[in-house]
């Protein structure tokens, strides 16, 4: 198994109601944040969500179809089905660094049975590792009951084991709000040998709670995206349990 990080010790300006079809948000690098408090949804539990599928296509390498033994064939999309360890040897977890209002400063992870606390702080909890990429996936949820108490949460997934293979996966990681239109941020750029992405960055800014885009791609674990944001807490080396894994 792949060794991994183990802890040791922009204002939005409007509100984006989102697709009426859809009834969601994605948030883009053109459009990239919103206000949870304009919404109306800075209270509550906000559940946080990730899931991944992998394109057929992407394994053992792309195929292209002849276009004259099967004209039609070539022109259908790459097929997208739900993924199973025979297929590649992936594993996506979901994590969040977190900054009370107090200075109080951590993880939330599987890696280390970091599962946080809904109802104490961190006041954000994580329900459990999928290692397959589900249907449904993995979910943390925040007690913005308590968003005084909060100042920043880094939402970021990471790559356990050693297959790099962000780019062989449709990741998304979506927000669902006590009320309103869910958030969506997609993982789609191409960063092959990535091994971390920071996804989104929850603030705290004078009393409103904001919702941004990062989509940063890095090719460590969690001591560089802790480097990145300046989160200044140390740590080691560290392995997944049998009861992780």
């Amino acid at each position: 198994m792949g060794l991994f990080d183990g802890l040791l010790g922009g204002r939005a300006a409007e509100f984006d109601s989102g697709s009426a079809a859809s009834n969601a948000i994605e948030l883009t690098k053109r459009h990239h944040h919103v206000s949870l408090t304009k919404q109306g949804a800075a209270s509550g539990h906000l559940r946080v969500n990730l899931a991944w599928r992998m394109r057929t296509s992407d394994i053992g390498g792309p195929t292209r179809e002849s276009l004259l033994r099967h004209p039609l064939r070539a022109l259908k999309p790459p097929e997208v089905i739900g993924h199973s360890q025979s297929m590649v040897n992936v594993d996506l977890d979901l994590g969040c660094l977190y900054e009370l209002a107090d200075g109080t400063k951590g993880v939330v992870q599987p890696l280390g049975g970091f599962l946080g606390d809904v109802n104490a702080a961190p006041y954000v909890k994580l329900s459990g590792d999928d290692r397959f990429g589900s249907g449904s996936g993995e979910t943390m949820y925040v007690n913005l009951d308590h968003r005084d108490a909060i100042k920043r949460l880094l939402v970021f997934v990471y790559i356990y084991d050693q297959t790099p293979a962000f780019d062989r996966t449709h990741a998304v990681v979506t927000l669902y709000p006590s009320s309103g239109p869910r958030i969506e941020i997609g993982l789609d750029e191409r960063h092959p040998q990535a091994r971390s992405c920071a996804v989104v960055l929850i603030e705290n800014v004078k009393g409103e709670i904001v919702v941004r885009r990062e989509v940063k791609f890095v090719y460590g674990f969690q001591a560089e995206l802790d480097r990145l944001y300046g989160w200044g807490l140390q740590w080691g080396r560290g392995y997944k349990t049998k009861a992780e894994r």
